[in-house]
């Protein structure tokens, strides 16, 4: 067998690989030997096939094992011998694509093929000890447990039947249709459909010429569809819609007391406070992990600056781009309702691309070097709580993660992930800084998208 490398630039390897005839006939010769044992054939007795007649029958499929085998074999042993760490699966010419293929089946042929490899860089890690982070903390305040206490009982507010005309807070149940340009459009017909008058639900100006309606009515209703509507057919245009009012309902009054907290599973109001601002504190915790997080990403994408497989950047970035588009198209919108083109996109999503494989392979370098591991368990037990999430298809959802091993990589990465980011977290100097909950949840969701 020869190899001889034919490119070795930045993180790119290239080889080409002839084995000799004599090798590849000899390795079959071997294996139709051992058929001979296994082989029923009309006219022979079992194990007394002749050779010569078990290579014209099954010659050409022994030799396409054979090659594939022998394939597989010397790549890895090339990958070992120079001690890659692959970044992608290698890229074969495959000998099928050679013209010359079918008289290689043959045999007395030299197997001559071409490896491409894009290997892994080789890390050196920053000082995690000089990482500083401002972690920030929002203490709970009465008024927001009160706030979102009042928001609980708005929800489960009690409505009754109310004789008159509709009014500000009072749930109205109409049945419409919908008119633009005097044709009907579609998803522009409803039935007992209840709107709750002031909670701008619906397209503007709708509600508020319910005001004064009362069961039994008919109106006609003139509004315009926002420019930036979600069905693009519609956006900006004006629309008339007949309405026919079913009901008027008032909303009743709910006492923030004790009895109302017992209807929420509590024992108490103070319980159903102190239930509140624990999971607001949760919220807040959670905020400020993402935030912390984003944190420390910078600061290693700022420590880490290396060459990265541009074979993982294509596919991060695929996969990113057809997100892109994927919601620029449920939203109808274009690049240019984004103040940017198509090319200025591209080119800023193929950076957060590189980011996220570049980060993605420290903190890979990261977990190895400090023998960072999930366990078994820790993949189940997350499996099972994204099994809870769909009610009575648990066993459908657990069984399709068993069954999957891209699924379970995919519930082990970021549980990997989030067990560096703690590891980092007690090297870097974390200090925390007391913040508004408007500063705590400022620019989320742009850190979100990052």
């Amino acid at each position: 067998m020869q190899v001889t490398e034919t490119q070795a630039e930045g993180l790119k390897r290239a080889f080409r690989v002839v084995v000799s005839a004599a090798d590849l006939d000899a390795k079959a010769d071997a294996r139709l030997n051992e058929l001979k044992g296994q082989v029923k054939l009309n006219g022979f007795r079992p194990g007394k096939v002749p050779t010569a007649h078990l290579k014209r029958v099954y010659g050409k499929s022994v030799m396409s094992e054979i090659i594939e085998q022998t394939v597989n074999e010397t790549n890895g042993k090339i990958v070992e011998e120079h001690g890659f760490k692959l970044a992608l699966q290698p890229k074969v010419k495959a000998p099928q694509e050679d013209p010359q293929f079918q008289g290689l089946l043959d045999g007395g042929k030299d197997l001559a093929y071409d490896l491409e490899i894009e290997i892994l860089p080789k890390i050196e890690l920053g000082n995690f000890k000089d990482i500083a982070i401002e972690k920030p903390v929002v203490e709970v305040t009465e008024a927001e447990v009160d706030e979102t206490v009042q928001r609980i009982a708005d929800a489960n507010r009690p409505f009754a039947t109310k004789d008159g005309a509709a009014a500000e807070g009072d749930r109205v149940t109409i049945d419409f249709t919908g008119y633009v340009d005097g044709e009907k459009f579609e998803g522009g017909t409803g039935e007992n459909i209840d709107v709750l008058i002031g909670s701008k639900g619906f397209i503007p100006g709708f509600e508020e010429q319910l005001v004064g309606a009362s069961a039994g009515e008919s109106r006609t209703i003139a509004v315009t569809f926002p420019e930036a509507y979600a069905a693009k057919e519609l956006a900006g245009k004006a629309a008339s819609f007949e309405v026919t009012v079913k009901a008027v309902d008032a909303a009743g009054t709910i006492e923030l007391d004790d009895a109302f907290a017992k209807t929420l599973g509590q024992e108490s109001l103070a319980q159903l406070k102190e239930t509140v601002k624990g999971r607001i504190a949760q919220e807040h915790a959670g905020a400020a992990r993402q935030k912390v997080k984003r944190a420390l990403l910078d600061a290693l994408d700022t420590l880490h600056k290396f060459e990265v497989p541009e074979g993982l950047v294509e596919q991060e970035f695929f996969g990113v781009w057809s997100r892109v588009q994927e919601d620029l198209a449920a939203q109808n919108r274009t690049f240019a309702d984004e103040g940017t083109t198509e090319e200025e996109a591209r080119a800023d999503y193929r950076k957060i691309a590189e980011r996220r494989v570049r980060l993605g392979l420290v903190l890979a370098e990261i977990g190895e070097r400090n023998n960072i591991q999930v366990s078994d368990d820790e993949v189940t037990r997350a499996v099972v709580e994204r099994a809870r999430q769909f009610p009575g298809q648990e066993q459908q959802v657990w069984d399709y993660y068993r069954r999957t091993p891209e699924a379970l990589a995919s519930v082990r990465a970021p549980l990997f992930e989030e067990k560096v980011v703690d590891f980092l977290l007690e090297l870097a100097n974390v200090t925390e800084k007391t913040v508004t909950r408007e500063e705590l949840y400022k620019e989320e969701d742009d850190e979100k998208a990052a």
